[in-house]
C-alpha cells in the first residue's frame, strides 16, 4: 500500500532578513514541478532584494539615499511600485505610514535594540530629512526627486509584502493556482485554496485565533519580537509598547504589510474609516 499523498509541497529560503515559505497544493503540481516553480519564486525574491534593499549599493533605494536636495534619479519598476504605494499610503493614513522614518530608529534605538533618550536639537535635525512629502514621483519618466539631502528610504514595512505579490505572479505564470506564501509569519498571502477547502485557514499570533485567506493577505505588527521598533511619523517618537498585535487584511500583501504598521499608529476611528473606504481591507487586534 502506497503512502498517502502529501497535502502540500513546501519549500523555504532565507532572504530580506527573514524566512520565506512556499506551500503549493499537491494537486497543482508533482514534486519536481513544484520544486522548479519554488526555485523560480526564490530567484524573483533575490532579484527584488537586490533592487529594494537600502543596504545594497546597487539598489535604487540605496541610490535615493545618496541624492542631494533637488536631485533626481530614474528607478526600476519594483522601486517605482513600492514608492508609489508608500506615497499613497502616507496620504491615506494621514502620515501614519512613512518609509522615510529611518533616522528616528537610529536616534531612539541603540544598535543592540535598547531605547535611548534623544535631545531636542538632534531630533530637530532628523526631522529635516523625514517625511514622504520630501520626495516626488514623475510617472512619465519613472523618476524620483528628493527635497532633502541624506534621506533614508526604508521599505522594511512593505518590501516583504511586495515580494510575496510578485512571487504570486511567478507561480501563476507556472499555472499554479492554489498556494500560500509566507514571509516570516509577519505577512502571509493565500491564493486559491487547498484541495477540498474553500480557503486557506491561518493561525494568528501563535494562538487559537484563525482567519481565512482566499486571494488576500494578512500582515501583523507588534512588539513581541523586536521591542520598541515602530516609530510614530506624526509625533516623531516611538510608539509606546503595547501588549497587542495589530493585523491588516487586504487584497495584496504589500498593502496589508503597509497597513499593519500604520494601524499601530492610527486611532481606532481612523482605522475603521479607512477600512470602510477600501473593499477587502479589514483590521484585527489581538491582545498578547
Amino acid at each position: 500500500m502506497s503512502p498517502p499523498a502529501p497535502q502540500h509541497h513546501r519549500f523555504t529560503c532565507n532572504a530580506m532578513a527573514t524566512t520565506f515559505d512556499v506551500l503549493i497544493n499537491h494537486e497543482d503540481a508533482d514534486d519536481t514541478y513544484a520544486a522548479q516553480a519554488a526555485q523560480a519564486v526564490f530567484q524573483e525574491i533575490a532579484r527584488l532584494e537586490d533592487e529594494l534593499s537600502r543596504f545594497r549599493a546597487t539598489s535604487d533605494i540605496y541610490r535615493l539615499g545618496q541624492l542631494k536636495a533637488g536631485e533626481s534619479i530614474r528607478v526600476g519598476m519594483a522601486a517605482w511600485d513600492c514608492l508609489s504605494l508608500a506615497k499613497a499610503m502616507h496620504q491615506e493614513t494621514a502620515g501614519a505610514f512613512d518609509i522615510t522614518i529611518g533616522p528616528l530608529m537610529h536616534l531612539f534605538v541603540t544598535p543592540e535594540g535598547e531605547p535611548r533618550q534623544v535631545n531636542k536639537e538632534t531630533l530637530e535635525q532628523a526631522r529635516q530629512i523625514i517625511g514622504s512629502q520630501r520626495f516626488d514621483l514623475d510617472e512619465e519618466t519613472m523618476s524620483v526627486t528628493v527635497h532633502a539631502a541624506g534621506m533614508i528610504f526604508d521599505l522594511g514595512a512593505m518590501g516583504k509584502g511586495y515580494a510575496l505579490d510578485q512571487a504570486a505572479d511567478v507561480l501563476q505564470d507556472w499555472k499554479i493556482s492554489n498556494f500560500i506564501l509566507n514571509a516570516g509569519d509577519s505577512t502571509i498571502l493565500g491564493i486559491g485554496a487547498p484541495s477540498g477547502k474553500e480557503a486557506w485557514s491561518i493561525t494568528l499570533g501563535g494562538g487559537d485565533k484563525r482567519t481565512a485567506l482566499l486571494n488576500r493577505a494578512v500582515s501583523g505588527s507588534g512588539f513581541a519580537v523586536k521591542g520598541a521598533h515602530i516609530m510614530n511619523p506624526r509625533l516623531f517618537q516611538p510608539v509606546p509598547l503595547k501588549n497587542r498585535r495589530t493585523y491588516a487584511l487586504a487584497p495584496t500583501a504589500a498593502l496589508s504589510d503597509a497597513l499593519s504598521t500604520a494601524f499601530m499608529v492610527m486611532e481606532q476611528e481612523e482605522i475603521e474609516a479607512l477600512c470602510s473606504r477600501y473593499a477587502g481591507v479589514e483590521a484585527l487586534a489581538l491582545e498578547m
